[in-house]
């Protein structure tokens, strides 16, 4: 077997990941704390103002991670539950579970930071416009991957109900993501590109890969930590559990 597939069933099972997200979730939110302060001074202290919308244009370094933050936590999470019903794989099934909060937060701040950034710029804090319709009825679907997994007693059986929430709602995401090209839209269209030309200033563009990166590194903070603590439940009264809550002194 060739050593990186080896790696990855080794790292299925339950002990060998609890290793693994104990000893990587702190390195992963060290390096999202970083990135993140590096983004927040540039977008703060260093990039001038906006031509047009003066300072209150540096939402844009939290509404725009945020944003793409949604939409790939949820192709994320239906891609480890499309994984988890075809090849039955017990972890696959924990980490779309976990992805689920950690997406909803995300859009709950793309939700907020654009209602407070177009205040300002539209006139209202809401508006049903296409992109910010399409993105509450994301949020909406987090919500029910949520509820659907913790309505169903057996961990195993609510994982797979919710995964075939999580695959179906995969159809939204272009929806979103070429709203403002389909429909007339309040909202902006395209003008920020991590690949490729990009209308934004190279000045006013370099703290927004830093945010962008220190999003990347708390989502894979969050979850291996929380898919850590959903494996430990599921696990528990098992050996290995034991064993470590007795090295520990109680804690896991």
């Amino acid at each position: 077997m060739h050593p990186v597939v080896l790696w990855f069933h080794q790292l299925g099972s339950p002990p060998t990941f609890d290793r693994f997200a104990r000893r990587w979730a702190p390195w992963a939110f060290a390096l999202a704390a970083a990135t993140l302060a590096v983004g927040l001074y540039g977008a703060l202290f260093v990039v001038p103002a906006d031509y047009q919308q003066g300072d209150s244009f540096r939402i844009l370094y939290i509404h725009v991670p945020s944003a793409w933050m949604s939409l790939a936590v949820f192709a994320v999470m239906a891609l480890y539950a499309a994984i988890a019903l075809v090849w039955r794989i017990k972890l696959c099934e924990i980490l779309a579970m976990a992805c689920a909060p950690i997406g909803a937060g995300f859009t709950v701040i793309t939700l907020a930071t654009g209602s407070i950034w177009g205040r300002p710029m539209w006139g209202t804090w809401w508006d049903w416009d296409p992109r910010l319709t399409t993105e509450l009825i994301l949020l909406f679907m987090y919500l029910g991957v949520i509820g659907l997994y913790h309505a169903i007693e057996d961990r195993r059986t609510a994982a797979r109900a919710a995964s075939l929430l999580a695959i179906v709602g995969v159809a939204l995401l272009p929806i979103i993501r070429y709203s403002v090209v389909w429909w007339d839209s309040l909202h902006q269209g395209q003008t920020i590109r991590v690949f490729g030309e990009s209308t934004l200033h190279g000045s006013m563009l370099w703290p927004l890969l830093w945010m962008v990166a220190a999003t990347k590194f708390w989502f894979v903070g969050s979850l291996l930590a929380r898919a850590r603590a959903d494996n430990l439940r599921r696990e528990a009264g098992k050996d290995w559990v034991r064993q470590q809550v007795d090295a520990s002194g109680g804690r896991a």
